[in-house]
Parts: structure tokens; C-alpha cells; sequence
């Protein structure tokens, strides 16, 4: 086959601008779209520029607010910093962009933070690991690498139990003014080898609760769910201030385009200003870049009546994004098929083929935005010579990038009660009027409750089977704190005060056999008398519900609609045949589901026997100081 052919087929049936209009989360963490480092240069140049500020001293916290209409390129430029920070290594970043409760935005803010800094950093590890060993070799006056220190980890806590405790109170030492000396203990186990500590550490830092076995044996308390949003701020700020003490910060809000207010009436841009304010006020050192809408801008932060401290604090710089011209249009394509054609492995008859230059730059006179220009080129990326292609359903790319996203992401979900609970909601909301397990599901609605008893059930879903009233409430359970967990029990056995036939717990991990009252509710629930259930949640089921809900969620972005994505789900029979969306449905087992996960023994602890399998460097200098 001639090379020729090879590019026509290589154009025919792999269209690099499908799907891709928008840059979601998973691009700014993992591969990025082609970036052309010109485009917008002002901005990014500004936030680099700001960094070096901040190392040198120059000054302490600076806040860049960028303005820009949607698909102007904003989340493109913000993937092309967390991309040079994740060469260079001149700061860690942060990246911010939703927030499921925003009457708990602190704490889902001390999420963010913690689930942002296990990803990847410039040393080839988690950014946790860069921190840990920061404080590790400024407390002992080494040099060690974090891959030396995770290398010896195991060994050394083989031999010594409580070597974490030691080099805890060895950094605590020289930072004796972090509050809860439980941070740094966290933080020191995220150079565990061994992924279930490594998760253990994170969640406790990203403010959840651990199996008590777990807390106990990693010397970290928990903390009550009451005090978890007094508490987040304060954790916060102690974090922050040890990565001050390393290395800039840089904290990036993008994309807070929730439609829900909070309980005093603020909308999320103005929750996310005034997290922003605070943050400023508070850290020793960083760059804090938020990203909004012009309208929202004037309209919503400008009209807070502590706007001008909010504006002077995260908008010392306010840039707006440029509008593309022809030679930036040019330029962007020209990098899109750059690296398509060389990763195809393919040489072009000219730089910008399959399009014609002249209707590139026509398009440029009209001051596109990036969104416009991408999906140009999605619809007229063509060989010209005839092909019938398959016709896919509109939604289908930005599903697929979904899914594929979630191969990798999907752990990062499995703690997020609100995240679970919404995909499951959108999944019942598709099938409305339909009969599933001899149910006919009429409505999904929220389960009214007193102040009380909110944030334990989800939903309820209203149907009819077999002629008469069905009332499911809903609750996914997914934290390992008894307290937490028997009082989600309790609620969903209150079948009277809640107006319920039946109550279904979703959850993936078994409930400590210790935790007495929990197991007197859950035996309650799965009786005779109140035939309810227990649907184990497993990642693969719930997946693609996930994968829906993120489609949901950024329809707007991708320029789909609520009609177009119901549709697809419809079509695809993706909430149909879900296992958890029948299995909620079904006549209950009242059985406890054999393969739930035992948290309480997940953790494999190395040996004194396996030591020797450990590859340990200069063990004989740090671990027996």
C-alpha cells in the first residue's frame, strides 16, 4: 500500500478534532491536547512570571483572575501551565473544577487540594511524595530522593513500627507550628510502597475517615463528620504552609459553573471568590488563578459586599483572553495536525492538509473562539475522496473520552458520596416510565427531611410495581467511620418519618463487625419486616453512569443537550442494563453482599522475612537515626 493510501486511510478513519472541543479534567491532569504555547501567551506568561515572584520573594500571594466568554481557551491555557509545572517543577499544582456541596466548600476544597497533590510532579512521583521528602531531608539534613525513601520504607517499618512516629516528630521539630502533628504522619505514609497506605493517607488528608484498625495503625484520628467542615480550613492551612515552605503553590479555580446557590443565597462563582479571598489571606505563599465568565465577573463577584477585599486579593491582575485572529488560527491547526500526522507516523503534502489555508484565515477574520475553530476542523477533516462512514450518535465522543478517562480515574470517585449518588440519580431520571424488575419508575425526588437528617439518604425513587406504591430511598455509604455509618442506618429504617416502602444501601465495603449499632440497623434494614437491601458498588458498574454524568455535567461545553444525552442512554441501553440500576429495582435478597471489601485487612504489611526483598538505600544512615 502506497504512503499515499496510508494518509487517506489514516484521515478517513481517525479524525483528531472529534470529540475534543473542550479541555475536561482529565486533560489537564493527564495527556493534553496540542498546545500551541503562543496562543493566549499573555496569560500563561503572566502566571509564570507571578511564580517567579513568589519564589524570589518578591512578593508573598498573587492573584490572577482571567476573564474569557465560554471556549475562548481558557481551560487550554490552564492545561498548558499544569503541564510546564509538571516539567520544570517550579511549583505544585492545584486544579479546582467543581464542587458538589457548596455549603461545604472548605471541605471539598481540603479534597481537591489532597486529590491534586497525588497526582504527579516533576520528580516522576506524587506531589505528596515531593512534600514528603522535602520535610524528610530539610529535618535531617540529607539529600535523599523520594524513589531512595519509598524504596526503604517497607524495610524500614519492618523493623521499626514506629519509624513513621520517629520521623514525624523529627519534622515536627523544625515545624512547631503545625497544629496537628497527624498531618505530617499522613503525609510521611504517602511514600508507602504499598497503595492501600498510600490511599489510607490521602483520604485521611483529603478529610475522610479511615476503618479505626487503620487509624489506629497508622497513628492518625479520626475526625466526626459534624467537625469535618470546621476543621478543613485549618488543614488547609497547615498543608499549604509546609508546601509554602518548599515551594510555590499554584491553586487554580476553573469552570465553577454550578447552577446552585448556597444556603445564604451565593452562587458558586461568588462561594469560589470568597474560598479564593480567604485562601489569600491565609497562605504564606502561592498564586491563585481563577478563571470566570465576564458576565459573572460584573455581575456576581463585583456585587459582593466585601467585593472590593475579594477583587483586590485574587484579581491584582484581571486579563482577558484574546479572540483568535487568521495567523492564530493557522497556528492552532497547524499544531493539531502536527502532532496527529506524526503520531500516525505520516508526512503531509503540505503542513495544513487536508485544509485549504485561505478558508483558515477566512474563518480567522471573524475573531473565532478556539471551541469554533476545533469544531470547523471536526467537520470538515476530510480526504476528499468518498467514504461512507457509520453514523454515530452525537454523543458518542464525548462519552467514549469519558470512559477512557475513568480506566485511570475512576478510584479518585469511589470516596465521593455526591459524585456516586448523582450518576445513579441521572441513571433512574433516564428510565423514568419505563418497568424494570416488575418496576415502573415514576420519579426521582429528594427525600424531605429536617436539618437533622440531611446528607444521609439521596434519593428516593416513586414508582409502582405490580399495582402498588414503590418508595425507595437511596443512600450510598461509602465512608468508613461507624458513627457516620450508623447514623445513614438509622435514617434509611425510618421508613414512616420518610415516607418509604423500601431503603437500599449502596455501598462497596463491609461495615465493622464492631461497630455494634451499625449492625443492629443494617440487620433491621435486611429483614423480613422491612425488606430492604444492600447493592454492592462496584467500579465497573458504575462507570459508565459515571461517565454519563460527567457528559451531563459539561453538555453545554461539547454543545449537547439534555434531550440528545437522554437519548443516548436510551439507545445504548446504559441505564437499562446497569446492574445497579436493576439491582436497586429487584425484590431485595436481605442478604450481606460476600464480596464486599474488607478495609480492615487490605493493607498488606511486609515481614521481617520479606525485608530482604527490599531494595534499600543508605537504610544505615536516615531510618537509624
Amino acid at each position: 500500500m502506497s504512503k499515499f493510501n496510508d494518509l487517506i486511510n489514516a484521515i478517513n478513519n481517525h479524525n483528531p478534532f472529534k470529540g475534543r472541543l473542550v479541555v475536561k479534567d482529565h486533560n489537564v491532569w493527564g495527556q493534553g491536547f496540542p498546545d500551541e504555547p503562543s496562543l493566549n501567551a499573555h496569560v500563561s506568561n503572566a502566571v509564570y512570571q507571578a511564580i517567579e515572584e513568589v519564589r524570589s520573594e518578591q512578593q508573598k500571594v498573587i492573584g490572577i483572575t482571567m476573564t474569557a466568554e465560554r471556549g475562548l481557551g481558557k481551560s487550554h491555557v490552564i492545561s498548558r501551565i499544569r503541564h510546564r509545572l509538571q516539567v520544570d517543577g517550579s511549583a505544585l499544582f492545584v486544579y479546582m473544577s467543581q464542587c458538589n456541596n457548596l455549603n461545604r466548600i472548605k471541605a471539598e476544597f481540603l479534597n481537591t487540594l489532597a486529590n491534586s497533590l497525588k497526582q504527579r510532579g516533576s520528580k516522576g512521583v506524587s506531589q505528596w511524595q515531593e512534600l514528603a521528602t522535602a520535610l524528610i531531608n530539610e529535618a535531617f539534613k540529607k539529600n535523599y530522593t523520594s524513589q531512595q525513601l519509598i524504596n526503604q520504607f517497607s524495610g524500614a517499618l519492618a523493623k521499626n513500627p514506629k519509624v513513621v512516629e520517629v520521623l514525624r516528630d523529627k519534622v515536627l521539630s523544625i515545624k512547631p507550628d503545625i497544629q496537628n502533628p497527624d498531618i505530617l504522619t499522613a503525609i510521611i505514609w504517602t511514600l508507602s510502597p504499598d497503595p492501600a497506605y498510600e490511599i489510607f493517607a490521602i483520604r485521611w488528608l483529603a478529610g475522610g475517615n479511615l476503618p479505626q484498625t487503620k487509624a489506629d495503625a497508622m497513628g492518625l484520628a479520626n475526625i466526626s463528620a459534624n467537625d469535618q467542615e470546621a476543621e478543613s480550613f485549618n488543614t488547609v492551612r497547615q498543608i499549604l504552609d509546609l508546601i509554602s515552605d518548599y515551594k510555590p503553590i499554584v491553586v487554580c479555580f476553573d469552570e465553577m459553573e454550578s447552577d446552585h446557590c448556597n444556603e445564604i443565597g451565593y452562587t458558586a462563582r461568588q462561594v469560589t471568590a470568597i474560598l479564593a479571598k480567604d485562601l489569600s489571606d491565609k497562605i504564606k505563599r502561592g498564586v491563585l488563578l481563577t478563571s470566570i465568565f465576564p458576565d459573572h465577573w460584573i455581575h456576581e463577584v463585583k456585587k459582593l459586599s466585601n467585593a472590593d477585599s475579594v477583587v483586590d486579593r485574587i484579581a491584582e491582575q484581571l486579563i482577558d483572553l484574546k479572540y483568535l485572529n487568521s495567523d492564530d488560527v493557522v497556528t492552532l491547526v497547524s499544531r493539531w495536525l502536527e502532532e496527529f500526522y506524526q503520531e500516525k507516523g505520516l508526512i503531509p503534502p503540505y503542513t495544513l492538509y487536508p485544509f485549504d489555508e485561505e478558508k483558515l484565515r477566512a474563518l480567522g477574520k471573524e475573531k473565532p473562539i478556539v471551541r469554533k475553530v476545533l469544531k470547523w476542523c471536526s467537520e470538515n477533516f476530510k480526504s476528499g475522496i468518498e467514504v461512507i462512514e457509520p453514523v454515530e450518535h452525537p454523543v458518542e465522543p464525548a462519552y467514549k473520552q469519558q470512559i477512557a478517562a475513568l480506566e485511570t480515574t475512576i478510584q479518585d470517585y469511589m470516596e465521593d458520596k455526591a459524585t456516586l449518588a448523582q450518576a445513579l440519580r441521572l441513571g433512574f431520571n433516564s428510565i423514568k416510565g419505563e418497568v424494570l424488575e416488575n418496576v415502573q419508575v415514576l420519579d426521582i425526588v429528594d427525600v424531605q427531611v429536617k436539618a437533622v437528617d440531611r446528607g444521609y439518604i439521596d434519593f428516593k425513587i416513586v414508582g409502582k410495581e405490580k399495582g402498588k406504591d414503590v418508595k425507595i430511598a437511596v443512600a450510598v455509604l461509602q465512608e468508613s467511620g461507624g458513627l457516620f455509618v450508623q447514623a445513614t442506618l438509622k435514617r434509611l429504617i425510618r421508613y414512616k418519618d420518610f415516607d418509604l416502602t423500601r431503603g437500599c444501601l449502596v455501598r462497596s465495603k463491609q461495615i465493622n463487625k464492631g461497630a455494634t449499632k451499625a449492625q443492629e440497623h443494617l440487620k433491621t434494614l435486611l429483614s423480613k419486616e422491612l425488606g430492604g437491601e444492600w447493592v454492592l458498588l462496584k467500579p465497573e458498574d458504575i462507570k459508565p453512569l459515571l461517565a454519563l454524568h460527567f457528559v451531563m455535567k459539561g453538555r453545554e461545553d461539547d454543545e449537547l443537550s439534555e434531550e440528545q444525552i437522554i437519548d443516548f442512554i436510551h439507545t445504548k441501553r446504559i441505564a437499562i442494563d446497569n446492574y445497579l440500576i436493576r439491582e436497586i429495582l429487584s425484590d431485595p435478597s436481605g442478604q450481606v453482599p460476600k464480596d464486599a471489601i474488607d478495609e480492615e485487612n487490605e493493607s498488606s504489611n511486609m515481614t521481617l522475612i520479606e525485608v530482604k526483598d527490599v531494595v534499600s538505600v543508605a537504610s544505615d544512615d536516615l531510618f537509624q537515626e
